[in-house]
């Protein structure tokens, strides 16, 4: 697997300088652009044009910061992609059974017609679960000096990688569900920022 931290010259760290992280990906893109590249024979082109796809992949999944967290914690595991994970974390089984209910208003709101009253029911737990969708991320993102320190220190990250993916299924959930509330309303979800697929 292809260290995308590597292509950048990082360390495997999640508090990224997202400027220099540009400034860099636009110095790199230049120097193995294909365009930059004719007169060379075509191994050194097809070289050009691999080691440009490369840049590409490693930056976009380094820029964003829960896109990191994704791919630091494949990358950790020796995986390819998160697809490739047999051991998923499910989301704790508080928020299952909650999320249960919330389901279970949401079929019977469609069941009966969404009436006034119960869009407005809809619209409102979806922004709580928005809330703490936005809640989940940011506990997250606060987890990354921890894991710098610790790639520091050579200590046991174990651990965090753990609270990674546990908050990382808590979230995919919330969204899911997030998702569901949205269709029901008759919304497009990808108009929401927090909807992104990061």
């Amino acid at each position: 697997m292809s260290d995308y931290f590597g292509v950048f010259g990082l360390p495997r760290k999640l508090q990224v300088d997202g400027d220099a992280l540009q400034r860099r990906f636009y110095e790199l893109s230049r120097a193995h652009h294909p365009d930059f590249h004719h007169g060379a024979d075509a191994a050194r082109q097809a070289e050009a044009l691999e080691s440009s796809a490369l840049v590409n992949r490693a930056y976009r999944a380094l820029r964003e910061p829960l896109a990191r967290v994704e791919y630091l914690i494949a990358l950790e595991e020796g995986r390819e992609t998160r697809e490739g994970d047999t051991a998923k974390p499910k989301a704790p089984m508080d928020l299952l059974e909650e999320m249960l209910e919330v389901q279970e208003a949401l079929q019977e709101a469609k069941t009966s017609g969404l009436d006034e009253a119960a869009r407005a029911r809809l619209a409102k737990e979806r922004e709580r679960l928005r809330a703490r969708q936005a809640a989940e991320e940011a506990a997250l993102i606060a987890l990354f000096p921890e894991w710098d320190r610790a790639v520091e220190a050579g200590g046991d990250r174990k651990p965090l990688l753990e609270k990674f993916k546990k908050g990382l299924a808590t979230r995919a959930y919330l969204r899911t569900v997030i998702d569901d509330l949205s269709d029901a309303l008759g919304e497009d979800q990808d108009t929401h920022v927090s909807h992104r697929r990061h």
